[in-house]
């Protein structure tokens, strides 16, 4: 119920009532209208000054979750960097080393990131400078992991053939010490038994009991096990792979065939005296790339450094052949 309001009259000396006019009533509801929708607005304007709404509380977090993750990335991408870095020391000043290759340079490892710019469609967005260099950041990192994921390829590949190479090489007597009556003559200019003429000799000869075993010198295929070839014998040859060949004439019996695989170590023949030889005797030579090159700098296999510096001093002795 709406109050009575009054006011004393002096004239009648009495209470009366306010009558109020409809105008009046009209401007009270205008104000406090006014009053409200004012603070309405002003309410608003501190609450949104200072309170977000929960749109705005949703994008704020996502915004900081980005943030996290972009520092976190970036951490990452150091980390990762100073790893593939060691790595690529190594590969450079270790393992190419190592293998007789070439270095990869730092241009070739960063090499294919200028000129056109990859990243326009990162371009305009709030925190694009963020995440064109995390994104910039991971692809050149990428591409130097496919570098040197390819580099450690060939790596493998290298070590894998030094290894058959190692094995291939002639590095072993093909006669035991033990079975040798004595290293009869060595590479280089020789007397040759028969004409008695100064002639090069082509390989060693180690003097031998008819019948000794004669070993393959390294891993590699029986080229050759017969007596065509003038001069020789009976006589074997095998590939090596690598340009090596290694040459086994004047024997009197075979233990392989063409074709054969055989390792180093492998009993290949035995000691003979066929073909142009003056006594019982092993003729054994080596080819690289077609060319013959002294045996004696591929002892290292079974030789200690006494009996090398020994066999050594007899295959400078500048007498005479065997064949």
């Amino acid at each position: 119920m709406a109050k009575v309001k009054y006011y004393y009259d002096s004239d009648t000396l009495s209470y009366k009532k306010i009558k109020s006019k409809i105008s009046d009533i009209l401007k009270k509801i205008s104000l406090a209208l006014v009053s409200a929708i004012m603070f309405m607005v002003l309410g608003y304007v501190v609450f949104t000054q200072f309170f977000d709404s929960p749109k705005e509380k949703e994008l704020k977090r996502e915004l900081e979750f980005v943030k996290l993750n972009e520092q976190l990335h970036s951490k990452k991408i150091v980390q990762l960097e100073k790893i593939l870095q060691d790595i690529q020391d190594r590969d450079n000043n270790i393992y190419r080393l190592y293998f007789e290759v070439s270095p990869i340079s730092n241009e070739q490892r960063k090499a294919g990131f200028g000129g056109v710019n990859r990243y326009k469609a990162l371009e305009g967005f709030d925190n694009s400078e963020m995440i064109i260099d995390v994104t910039k950041n991971m692809d050149i990192l990428s591409k130097q992991l496919y570098i040197q994921s390819k580099s450690l390829d060939e790596i493998v590949k290298l070590a894998e053939n030094k290894e058959k190479l190692l094995a291939a090489i002639p590095a072993i007597q093909p006669v035991k010490n033990q079975d040798l009556t004595r290293m009869a003559s060595g590479y280089g200019w020789r007397t040759d038994p028969f004409t008695k003429a100064n002639k090069k000799h082509w390989g060693m000869d180690f003097t031998a009991p008819k019948g000794t075993p004669v070993y393959a010198s390294g891993d590699g295929v029986i080229e050759r096990a017969d007596q065509n070839a003038a001069g020789y014998g009976k006589h074997i040859r095998i590939d090596h792979g690598f340009g090596y060949i290694s040459l086994y004439a004047h024997l009197s019996n075979y233990n392989v065939k063409k074709g054969q695989k055989v390792k180093r170590g492998d009993l290949i023949g035995f000691v003979g005296n066929t073909g142009r030889s003056q006594a019982p005797h092993l003729h054994y030579e080596i080819f690289k790339n077609g060319a013959r090159i002294n045996p004696i700098n591929f002892y290292y296999g079974n030789l200690s450094p006494e009996e090398f510096a020994a066999m050594q001093k007899a295959a400078e002795i500048q007498g005479q052949s065997l064949d």
